[in-house]
């Protein structure tokens, strides 16, 4: 009787436009996630975990109807009870939906939130731009303070230059509010229904005319050049905010440029507005932004509370870092790594990598018997900082080889003082 024939399967593929973060690449992730959110805690943000999905009407009216975002990147379905929910498209509707139904909104003011995951736009994958994109985002509620707007700005600024980027840029402008934007959106669709506009980009000229001025085509970039601009209507509040924001930006010494035709892809956001642009990234420059949403709130039911907040992109930081040649971690996977030779030495350095780790030390080790030489690759491929070598002899005499590998020397430690030393050394 012939043995059956094994089935052999075709492996799976991650899907289309969604990144894995593998070693050594997932440390960079995780130092660059990490650092911008302790950037934020360090500035009093309180972290929340957000449901990766909502209602749909959630971000239809919060993100607005209008945008690229919702009429035609949202992932969309239907659950088995027939609601229709969708996967996050980004942070603040959520958030804010949260702050109202957690009664957040009721206690001291400012409430500051961050939040860091994954958010999904179904977009043409290519570099930087993703179906899955991830972001550290915070948000500060309930108070309407220029100081506020500034302090959220130096904060992003400040998150990025703790990864170690320089090469960007900070562009800000002003969105005006309920008051002073009527009379710009009235000027703006005077000028834009004068032009030869495909149906489309009419019909969202009708909804939010701002939303043209946001449009890519180089055609309709040529067209819109001498749109009407937002900060020439700004009204005497609205200006005041805005130079107030710039004057604390320069207090703190921020720089930043003014983008008078800046247009952020979500319908929300009032007044201050601003993103982060690295021009060494090519078409998806852009690398975080933000700004102010003083109508949100009311619009999603809860009161009439102002915010600011921003979104920072874990994705771009990590290429913008490429770019650079820089690295936002030390590159290392442990600081000591276990060399046993013989299987009484590998017993005795598997409790001295345990006492390690519990004294907080990062510790590995070989395993599998390995000699002295491959054993020693590994400490190389691990990073570590110092290597132990433990054998028949250092067991008899209580004492285990320290090596420096950045020193390049050797010395025998006492086996009982090993961790100590070790604590104090890293």
């Amino acid at each position: 009787m012939t043995e059956q024939k094994k089935q052999k399967f075709q492996p799976f593929s991650a899907p289309k436009g969604v990144p894995d973060y593998v070693p050594p690449v997932s440390r960079e992730f995780q130092a660059v996630r990490d650092t911008m959110q302790e950037r934020a805690h360090r500035a009093g943000y309180e972290h929340i975990e957000l449901p990766i999905f909502e209602e749909t009407g959630l971000f239809a009216r919060g993100v607005g109807e209008s945008t690229d975002v919702v009429s035609k990147e949202m992932y969309t379905f239907a659950d088995r009870g027939g609601r229709s929910v969708t996967l996050r498209p980004e942070g603040t509707a959520g958030v804010m939906r949260s702050v109202i139904e957690n009664s957040l909104d009721r206690g001291q003011l400012p409430m500051k939130l961050v939040y860091a995951g994954p958010f999904f736009r179904y977009e043409r994958p290519q570099a930087g731009r993703y179906r899955q994109l991830q972001q550290v985002g915070v948000e500060a509620i309930g108070v309407d303070d220029p100081a506020l707007d500034a302090e959220v700005i130096a904060l992003a600024d400040a998150s990025f230059r703790s990864i170690g980027l320089t090469g960007f840029r900070l562009e800000l402008t002003s969105l005006g509010d309920a008051n002073c934007r009527p009379a710009y959106r009235e000027a703006l669709q005077e000028f834009l229904f004068k032009l030869p506009l495909d149906e489309e980009t009419r019909r969202r000229a009708e909804i939010n005319p701002l939303r043209v001025l946001d449009d890519k085509r180089p055609e309709v970039r040529e067209m819109t050049a001498d749109a009407p601009l937002m900060l020439d209507y700004l009204d005497e509040e609205c200006r005041t905010h805005f130079e107030t924001v710039t004057g604390l930006l320069d207090d703190m010494g921020v720089p930043y440029e003014i983008n008078p035709r800046m247009v952020r892809g979500l319908d929300y956001y009032t007044k201050t507005c601003f993103e982060f642009v690295h021009d060494g990234l090519g078409a998806q420059s852009g690398i975080g932004g933000g700004g102010r949403y003083d109508g949100l709130m009311a619009q999603l039911g809860g009161q009439e509370l102002s915010g600011i907040g921003y979104g920072l992109g874990v994705d771009r930081a990590l290429l913008a870092l490429e770019v650079e040649k820089k690295q936002a971690s030390d590159g290392r996977r442990v600081d000591v790594y276990g060399v046993a030779l013989g299987a009484e030495a590998a017993r005795r350095m598997a409790v001295l990598i345990n006492d390690l780790r519990n004294a907080g030390v990062r510790a590995d080790m070989s395993y599998g018997g390995r000699g002295l030489k491959g054993a020693m690759k590994g400490a190389d491929r691990a990073g570590a900082r110092y290597a132990l070598v433990l054998g028949e002899a250092e067991l008899e005499s209580g004492e285990v080889q320290l090596r420096d590998l950045q020193a390049r020397e050797q010395r025998a430690v006492s086996l009982d003082s090993v961790v100590s030393e070790l604590v104090s050394s890293i």
